[in-house]
C-alpha cells in the first residue's frame, strides 16, 4: 500500500468540503445556458474550466496530478473567500459559485471550519 502525502490529503478534504455538488450535478449545470462564463479569474494565461473540476471529482485521490492539486487549492480558496461575504440572492454570484461546483443554496453550504 502506498503512503499518502499529508498535504494532498488536506487539499483533497478541503476541496471536497468546498465543492458540494457531485460531478454529475456540476456537469448538468455547466451544460445549461445559465452557467455562463468561467467563475474563477484567470491567473495569467491559466484559466480554470468547470469540466476540469468535473474530471477531478471523478478521480480517486491516489490518481491526482500536480495540476489537480493546483486546481483543488484554487477552487477551495475561491469558494472560501466568496463565502466570507455570502450573497445567495445575487444570481450572478450564485452562478459563479456553481460553476466551480459549490451551490450556495445547498443546506451544506457555508464557511468551512478548515
Amino acid at each position: 500500500m502506498a503512503t499518502s502525502d499529508p498535504e494532498v490529503d488536506r487539499l483533497w478534504e478541503e476541496f471536497h468540503a468546498s465543492v458540494n455538488m457531485t460531478g454529475e450535478e456540476l456537469r448538468r449545470w455547466l451544460l445549461t445556458d445559465a452557467s455562463g462564463e468561467e467563475a474563477l479569474p484567470a491567473d495569467g494565461d491559466v484559466s480554470v474550466e468547470g469540466e476540469r473540476i468535473v474530471q477531478l471529482l471523478d478521480k480517486r485521490k491516489r490518481d491526482v496530478t500536480s495540476d489537480d492539486i493546483d486546481l483543488m487549492e484554487r477552487v477551495s480558496r475561491f469558494v472560501q473567500e466568496e463565502l466570507t461575504d455570502p450573497r445567495p440572492q445575487d444570481d450572478a454570484w450564485r452562478r459563479r459559485m456553481m460553476r466551480v461546483g459549490h451551490d450556495p443554496l445547498s443546506p451544506d453550504s457555508g464557511p468551512s471550519d478548515t
